[in-house]
């Protein structure tokens, strides 16, 4: 009987030990169920507070780098404020407040990567304002032209009223030689804020020179006013003493003299400024204060250079000459006075002289010039004794190559070969600066003048829409290149619209409105064109190369008396090649014309009849 009870009871023992065991399995599995998703959850948890956290610090870190980079600026630690700015780029490239210290360190520093940071903000913000206009001034400084008129391309019409745009667009004027322009903008701006002193300076030193009467007068009394005020004080004297200079008004510029001599900001170059008065006033005590100003500039090897420059420049070189021997050969070493010594040697004609200076040594940095100067000696040497130039050639070319690639350098290399008439040499130079935006205005100006003397006018036509594309807006340039382009029957369509654009933009200039005229001509509306020239003044049509237009339009409005009248005119000076056969066309149309003419053009003012419109232009 106890068996079975036994067994019965291990039975149940049993049963109930595996039911425990299942239980317990199922247990631990839900626990570990829980213990798997509560540990997700704690990872995803961990993740999200990481990530979150990670985001305030990176924020926290952000701000707490560009307080540091602003306080730097503010302090004048101007290459730590970029350091710790570009931190802040090295993990945010668009951050904004750290462009901007980037920038303005950058250009507090005179560094041509301000253009850079100024270009990524106005890139960020290309609606802005500020942006566009900052990129612009920013490019000016560096020479950037194309980029500071890009810039301002981008500015949306609603903004260009602003002054700021006209200030930025009067300085973009003047350095594309557009001084038209820059006055028409600096105005502008005067007139947007009439009590901006700084405007009204920028205008005023600009209309000091003007041949305008009304405006002379009154930039002179804004100047006056301005010399009073200590931001404009030096600067305006400047400009008032050069003003007298030029008018020969010796008591105001000896007045003018003094002031800015007491100046607190008086520089050297100032100094200089008075020489030119002082020349023109007395040649005794000219002399006198020459030898005073001698010494002093002999401290300095800067100013030293500087006088020797002046000197050279005005008709002094010769006493340069003697200078020099009385000087320590110890202060003719500096590399600036080396150039001056041989540019007055140069001058005078000095030949051997020369050679022996430029011979030996080495001048740095302007090594080219000691070679360049070499150059030019061996050719005048030779020139006289008639012997080939070889040796001028093989000096030339290593001066070249020393200068190629550096603008600055080409540059005063292009100058020296234009100086000594070296066309061929001189030639290929300007080219080459005329790829340099800051310099392309002389470059293009200096082959101009280089292709209209040999009369080369494929040439020309070339130089002149390189100018047209680099001032667009410039009316003369406009007319000059259409009126070519006409006579030579280049871009004939491109012609009359350009003649109609110069005329449009500038209607009383005097080559802009015969530019046009004769553009209308050339189409067959006589008419509208003889209106044109009926508006102009008789004196202002004396010009040989305008009377060769007026001449050709009175022709073929059988106007006999006027026509002749402008075609002595025309005769009587130095015409252009193509302005001779334009005026052979007048005479053959004057010979063609009826023996009844019509009433020819008084030479005293009559009542104009009105210019057309632009619908009947």
């Amino acid at each position: 009987m106890a068996q079975p009870i036994k067994y019965a009871g291990h039975g149940r023992a049993r049963q109930l030990f595996v039911g425990l065991s299942l239980f317990q399995q199922r247990f631990w599995l839900a626990r570990l169920g829980v213990m798997v998703v509560v540990t997700a959850i704690a990872f995803l948890l961990g993740v999200v507070l990481f990530n979150y956290g990670s985001g305030l610090y990176d924020d926290w870190r952000q701000s707490h780098l560009l307080r540091r980079a602003t306080a730097l600026l503010q302090e004048g630690e101007l290459s730590k404020a970029a350091q710790t700015a570009q931190e802040v780029l090295a993990r945010h490239r668009d951050s904004l407040p750290a462009l901007h210290v980037l920038a303005e360190a950058a250009e507090k520093q005179n560094l041509d990567e301000a253009v850079r940071w100024r270009e990524q903000i106005a890139r960020l913000l290309p609606s802005d304002l500020d942006s566009q206009l900052n990129l612009a001034s920013a490019a000016l400084r560096f020479g950037k032209l194309d980029l500071a008129r890009h810039a301002l391309d981008r500015v949306p019409s609603g903004d260009r009223d602003r002054a700021a745009f006209h200030v930025v667009a009067g300085w973009l004027a003047r350095a594309q030689g557009n001084f038209a322009e820059q006055e028409e903008q600096f105005a502008a701006a005067v007139k947007k804020e009439p009590t901006n002193d700084l405007y009204q300076f920028n205008l005023a030193a600009l209309q000091i020179r003007s041949r305008d009467p009304e405006k002379s007068v009154k930039a002179h009394d804004t100047l006056q006013r301005l010399s009073k005020v200590a931001p404009y004080r030096t600067g305006a004297l400047r400009a008032l003493l050069n003003d007298a200079v030029a008018r020969n008004d010796l008591i105001a510029a000896d007045n003018l003299a003094q002031q800015l001599q007491m100046s607190p900001e008086v520089t050297f170059g100032d100094y200089l400024l008075c020489l030119n008065f002082y020349r023109k006033l007395d040649q005794k005590k000219f002399r006198s204060i020459l030898e005073k100003v001698k010494p002093v500039a002999a401290r300095d090897p800067s100013n030293l250079a500087s006088l020797m420059d002046w000197m050279n420049q005005n008709d002094l070189a010769g006493d340069v000459v003697k200078w020099i021997d009385k000087l320590p050969a110890a202060q003719l070493k500096s590399m600036a006075i080396s150039v001056e010594v041989a540019d007055a040697y140069a001058t005078v004609k000095n030949w051997s002289h020369l050679k022996r200076w430029t011979r030996a040594g080495t001048w740095g940095e302007s090594e080219y010039l000691r070679i360049a100067y070499q150059a030019i000696a061996t050719k005048q040497s030779r020139s006289r004794s008639g012997n080939p130039n070889t040796e001028f050639e093989s000096l030339w070319h290593s001066a070249q190559e020393l200068a190629n690639e550096q603008p600055e350098h080409e540059l005063t290399l292009a100058r020296l070969a234009s100086k000594w008439e070296l066309e061929k040499e001189s030639e290929g130079l300007w080219w080459r600066v005329a790829e340099n935006p800051p310099t392309r205005r002389e470059a293009l100006e200096e082959l101009r003048r280089l292709y209209r003397g040999k009369n080369q006018t494929a040439k020309l036509y070339d130089v002149l829409q390189r100018l047209h594309e680099s001032s667009p807006n410039e009316a003369p340039i406009t007319a000059d290149l259409a009126r070519l382009g006409l006579n030579m029957g280049q871009n004939t369509e491109q012609s009359h619209q350009l003649a109609k654009e110069a005329y449009d933009r500038a209607p009383n200039e005097v080559n802009c409105a015969l530019t046009y005229a004769f553009s209308l001509s050339r189409l067959g509306r006589n008419a509208e064109a003889v209106r044109i020239v009926e508006s102009l003044s008789p004196k202002q049509m004396q010009d040989p190369h305008a009377a060769v237009y007026v001449a050709l339009l009175l022709a073929e409005a059988s106007q006999l008396d006027g026509a002749q009248e402008y075609i002595a005119a025309a005769e009587n000076g130095k015409i252009y090649p193509e302005e001779k056969k334009l005026l052979d066309e007048a005479k053959t149309k004057l010979a063609a014309a009826s023996a009844t003419p019509s009433p020819a053009i008084s030479s005293t003012p009559v009542e104009l009849s009105p210019t057309p419109t632009a619908s009947q232009r």
